[in-house]
């Protein structure tokens, strides 16, 4: 651990923005450049949120979407409650307000239509309907409910997935997001796939895909590099373009409100930005030194989302497994700031998952494995650094 909090500080503290091919690079210089102060947002915890009721335990807390209310709709896995709570587990869908009480749980298996294996990705559309996708080996679908949890649709079908080319189902799909101007889904069909898919949001039909670059997205399988033990360390600041294809797993989209798509390849370590209708646009890699066993699983980007404000100039990035939040510049992807630290207390994440932002810019954080728990970081402002 002390290896990697070493390194972290040497590429925050030297760090600059290489601009090759339409792509944005992270490269260490040889000295820390001065820069005039700049804006960045500025956070703080909320311990006492959110407030999940006595007679109920917390699984792993895999998502959060945040309705037009500022509801945060909580997605969590009632099967990874320990064995002895297991009568305690809460429902898989949970609703709160913006001060964390409880409004509403709800979810599981019912008629009509196909519960996931293991819950992944929740997001309430413009619309006000809810979205929940899995990535268990036969989750090839996605399940489309009101708030009060009434079954609407489900795109695909258990266990049918032929893979990148199929248009019909998906395969372990990790997150989903409706773009209202052109109502499409876009999902990050990221843990049997790798690719992004897009359906009509009302009827569920198929619209286009693409993988990394907007290249065809491919079956074929990805060769892991072997590096030697003695190399790892010049290994941590590796350039060039990264690999052609999506490192599963492809672990969210967001649409930005100019149209922009911002793919999380957390395997990949890098977010990669595209049009509407697939076209590479840029990409930048997030702690790209982080190599296993010596920074977790090695992977980085779990999440993105958006300041609040119209312009959406900052573009938050959950780093997985350093265990902090980057705040970068939307526009340039230039890195502008960040915080955590690996840990359980408030403040702190333990495998950072998915996260989200209310129309305050209130921040809302999810964790998994040993972490079971949502965080909210409330907005204070900018500050100058």
């Amino acid at each position: 651990m002390k290896r990697i909090i070493a390194v972290s500080v040497i590429v925050t503290a030297f760090v600059t923005v290489v601009i090759v091919a339409g792509r944005f690079e992270w490269a260490e210089t040889a000295a820390a450049q001065p820069r005039p102060a700049r804006e960045v947002p500025k956070f703080q915890v909320d311990p006492s949120w959110p407030k999940l009721p006595a007679k109920w335990v917390w699984g792993q807390v895999s998502s959060v979407s945040v309705d037009e209310r500022d509801h945060a709709w909580i997605l969590q896995r009632p099967s990874s409650v320990r064995t002895d709570q297991k009568g305690m587990a809460a429902p898989p869908v949970l609703e709160f307000d913006a001060a964390g009480n409880f409004v509403q749980g709800w979810g599981g298996p019912g008629e009509g239509y196909d519960w996931v294996e293991i819950e992944h990705g929740i997001y309430v559309d413009p619309k006000g309907f809810v979205w929940i996708g899995g990535n268990g080996k036969t989750d090839h679908h996605l399940l489309k409910f009101t708030r009060a949890g009434k079954f609407v649709m489900q795109i695909g079908k258990k266990g049918e997935s032929k893979g990148n080319s199929d248009t019909s189902n998906v395969n372990m799909a990790a997150d989903t997001f409706v773009h209202a101007k052109t109502n499409e889904l876009f999902v990050a069909d990221g843990y049997g796939n790798k690719r992004i898919v897009v359906f009509d949001a009302d009827t569920g039909a198929f619209k286009r895909m693409w993988g990394a670059f907007g290249k065809e997205p491919s079956d074929a399988k990805m060769d892991k590099p072997k590096v030697a033990e003695a190399s790892r360390i010049p290994a941590m600041y590796e350039t060039g373009p990264g690999p052609d294809q999506f490192n599963p797993p492809v672990h969210a989209a967001r649409v930005s409100n100019d149209d922009l798509v911002y793919v999380s390849d957390r395997g990949g370590k890098r977010v990669q930005v595209f049009t509407l209708e697939g076209k590479f646009v840029a990409q930048a890699f997030i702690d790209r030194w982080c190599e296993a066993p010596h920074c977790g699983n090695g992977q980085t980007v779990a999440s993105t989302a958006f300041s609040h404000d119209p312009e959406q100039r900052f573009l938050y990035v959950a780093s997985r497994s350093p265990a902090r939040i980057w705040v970068l510049d939307r526009k340039t992807l230039q890195p502008l700031d960040s915080f955590g630290r690996p840990g359980v207390a408030p403040g702190e994440f333990y495998i950072l998952h998915h996260m989200n932002t209310d129309s305050k810019g209130n921040l809302y954080t999810t964790e998994v494995q040993d972490g079971k728990r949502a965080q909210k970081f409330v907005f204070m402002g900018l500050e100058k650094k």
